[in-house]
């Protein structure tokens, strides 16, 4: 039997704080996970729907993108997993009465939790200009108001599609082929707000923006680094591939400023070891960075690999790389480890230890999240771990390479598919060939400059296909109230979340088909496709029946839309498209390089491989027809006096913006989320002991103050001068200017904030 959702938010005012655990996995995560698919789903339910996640005849788990192997386990999936599952296959449904109910005044008080857990949207609802209620509205209507707006703008760059990377392959092709059509590349993503500093680094230094290996390649690699990650909550079944590594003989070095229970010790629920013995010890050596002192460590390294005699791959730098000998000329040219070991808080020793791990390996990998991609500095920092696995060969060898891990499960596909607001113009070349219609070539917004725009009153229409943008986006007032002055707001949803809630003049939410979900067009049951985080792209197939009987499906609504704002003048197919997604594919496979034959190649169990150029072939599609080295000025972040280092980070019990309870089970922390972890001689010399409650005030270059009040100060083995805090609570404190140079990612790692006392605990 499902439970009921809460009818009040919980009391968050007091949480509880233990140690922090040492291994991850095991017992409770399955406990957790069965207690909250039960909450969600009833026992049956559980049962059907979790033994189809990840499988190859079912549906992609809608949470991270972490590839599967040929071979599945029954139970391919973790706990924030089912978490993710439960949450859209859940049995509670939010009908037009809970509007009629709750007023958006009312919604715009209540936590992301509380929201969350109210479940599935199962009507169009439409909220009227000046109105305190939404209201229902039909789908023609709908797709009415929405194509008035458009075509009323004075321009079409006056309209931003925003695009979630929970969005399938074919729908995310359909929207960018809508929004062009319409006149716009304001294609802004979640990409923008995560790895779009992985693949500006990718792309200018190996040529293709994409990680470089596959899942097999973690098993044959002698060494592994895994650095501003935390695979344990984040993506947890990359724990059972490390464990695998690890088995074979394989190191790990973690680089993290907070000691993370997932890469201490994994306990493997689906092994006799892991479920009753002491699970597996992952991380051989552990390097307590600080807080944007990677890119340091990475050049010490590669410093010290130059100086070592018969270290470097001199073939492969020869025949296949440029610019080495600028890069050699500027590690000549570094003093002692001085600037080294102020930006990263390590000892001597450590790095040394760390540089005989990799001289060993013949054959290493880097992994990276957000840890290294939301820094001002964060390009350069990813091009350095370029040139650690350049000097030594390893790029386009088993077993090593480039490892960007991706979060949101299609978030790279929706990037293939061509949602970018800085097409190449091969694409848009390929497009209008494609289609007959000339596609704008101007650069469109991306998620910073959207946001300025709909602040400046220079975009009026904001469309978001998923996500919960203003939970996402940093600045969240500053993002709030700009998202306030557009005309309209429209929401393509499964569920409740405070987007709907900070609406334009006008705004509609839009329910949508789950991953769960059969999706039964004219021409019969549809599946749909995504890529993951290696490149993999693979066949998705829901089979519980609908949420409710007025939900469309992306496409469909794409699709429909299209029709309505675009008009006869249009001569693409959209009505087939939404009868029959083997249609779409067909185009994608004209359009997009990989993809030829995509029906024939998806049909094969399991999917198809993506070519990569460097992985493949060891060619390189740069400007310079090589792989290139960077020779960038070093860089770290700083803060004066009495400030610390602030880094958001999720919760366990959170993925992205979806909060599916108060707990950070692997923290320690219990009941509550706004919590500050600040290391115990830190918070003593501030004069905050434990338990005591801190308002949390950001600092920015231009003298403006951010604030985010009633936060209980943990103290915390975090490194030294830093802190930690969890988002969306502490977006409000990331200056919405504070970005990476050249992909202008929120530098949501490296925040300068000082703690002011509030009240006692």
């Amino acid at each position: 039997m499902a439970g009921k959702p809460p009818a009040s938010d919980p009391v968050q005012d007091a949480p509880e704080v233990s140690a922090p655990e040492h291994s991850a996995v095991g017992i409770p995560a399955i406990t957790n996970a069965l207690k909250i698919s039960q909450q969600q789903m009833g026992v049956r339910r559980t049962a059907l729907t979790l033994l189809r996640v990840n499988q190859k005849n079912g549906f992609d788990c809608p949470g991270c993108a972490w590839p599967e192997g040929d071979k599945r386990h029954t139970a391919e999936f973790c706990e924030n997993g089912a978490k993710a599952v439960a949450e859209e296959a859940t049995l509670r449904r939010v009908a037009p009465d809970f509007f009629t109910t709750h007023t958006v005044a009312d919604l715009a008080t209540r936590s992301g939790y509380w929201l969350g857990q109210q479940g599935r949207l199962t009507h169009p609802m439409y909220l009227p200009e000046g109105a305190d209620h939404y209201e229902p509205i039909t789908w023609d209507r709908a797709f009415d108001l929405i194509a008035e707006e458009l075509t009323a703008l004075d321009s079409p760059d006056e309209a931003v599609f925003y695009t979630s990377g929970r969005t399938s392959n074919e729908a995310a092709f359909l929207y960018q082929l809508f929004a062009r059509e319409f006149g716009t590349n304001n294609l802004p993503d979640c990409s923008n707000m995560c790895h779009e500093s992985s693949g500006s680094a990718l792309t200018a230094t190996l040529g293709v923006g994409k990680g470089s290996v596959l899942l097999e390649d973690l098993y044959k690699a002698d060494l592994i680094i895994v650095a501003g990650q935390n695979p344990g909550t984040n993506h947890p079944r990359m724990l059972t591939a490390l464990e695998k590594a690890k088995a074979g003989g394989t190191k790990i070095i973690s680089i993290n400023p907070l000691p993370e229970a997932g890469l201490e010790r994994f306990k493997n629920p689906q092994t006799p070891r892991g479920l009753a013995g002491g699970g597996t010890a992952l991380t051989d050596l552990f390097l307590q960075v600080r807080l944007g002192g990677d890119q340091a460590l990475f050049r010490a390294l590669n410093r010290r690999i130059l100086a070592t005699e018969g270290a470097l791959d001199e073939d492969f730098i020869s025949q296949h790389t440029h610019g080495f000998e600028e890069f050699a000329t500027l590690l000549r040219a570094t003093g002692d480890d001085t600037e080294t070991l102020r930006a990263t808080g390590l000892d001597p020793e450590d790095i040394e230890r760390a540089l005989a791990m990799v001289l060993a390996s013949e054959r290493t990998i880097v992994c990276w999240a957000m840890g290294l991609t939301q820094h001002k500095h964060s390009v350069p920092t990813i091009q350095e771990v370029v040139n650690l696995l350049l000097l030594r060969g390893n790029i386009g060898r088993p077993g090593a390479g480039v490892c960007p891990v991706r979060g949101h499960s299609n978030v790279q596909g929706d990037r293939t598919m061509g949602i970018f607001e800085r097409p190449a113009p091969a694409f848009l070349d390929a497009l209008e060939k494609e289609f007959g219609f000339a596609p704008p070539r101007a650069h469109g917004y991306d998620v910073v400059r959207a946001i300025r725009a709909l602040r400046d009153g220079h975009a009026k229409v904001f469309i978001a296909m998923g996500g919960n943008f203003v939970s996402a986006t940093p600045d969240t007032d500053v993002t709030e109230a700009a998202v306030r002055r557009a005309r309209l707001t429209v929401h393509v949803s499964t569920k409740l979340n405070r987007s709907h809630a900070v609406t334009g003049a006008r705004a509609l939410i839009l329910p949508t088909l789950g991953r769960t979900e059969r999706d039964h067009q004219t021409s019969g049951d549809q599946f749909v496709t995504v890529e993951d985080s290696m490149g993999m792209v693979h066949a998705s197939r829901g089979r519980l029946e609908p949420a409710g009987p007025h939900l469309l499906s992306e496409p469909a609504i794409v699709a429909r839309l299209a029709r309505r704002a675009l008009g006869t003048h249009s001569t693409t197919p959209w009505e087939q498209f939404e009868q029959d997604y083997a249609t779409i594919r067909d185009r994608i496979a004209r359009v997009i390089p990989g993809f030829e034959d995509f029906n024939t190649k998806v049909a094969h169990p399991g999917g198809f491989t993506l070519p990569h150029a460097p992985r493949d072939s060891r060619s390189f599609p740069t400007t310079t027809g090589k792989a290139n080295f960077t020779a960038a000025p070093l860089e770290y972040p700083t803060a004066p006096e009495g400030r610390l280092l602030l880094q958001t980070l999720r919760s366990h019990d959170q993925y992205n913006t979806t909060i599916y309870g108060l707990d950070d089970r692997y923290r320690g922390i219990k009941n509550g989320r706004r919590v500050v972890l600040v290391h115990p001689d830190d918070a003593t010399q501030l004069g905050f002991p434990d338990g005591t409650y801190a308002d949390l005030v950001s600092e920015w270059t231009d003298g403006s103050e951010r604030r985010a009040p009633g936060f209980r100060v943990v103290h915390y083995p975090t490194a030294r001068g830093c802190a930690a805090a969890y988002y969306p609570e502490t977006n409000v404190l990331v200056p919405l200017d504070h970005t990476a140079d050249t992909s202008n990612t929120p530098a949501s790692k490296s925040v300068v904030v000082r703690l002011e006392a509030t009240r006692e605990g």
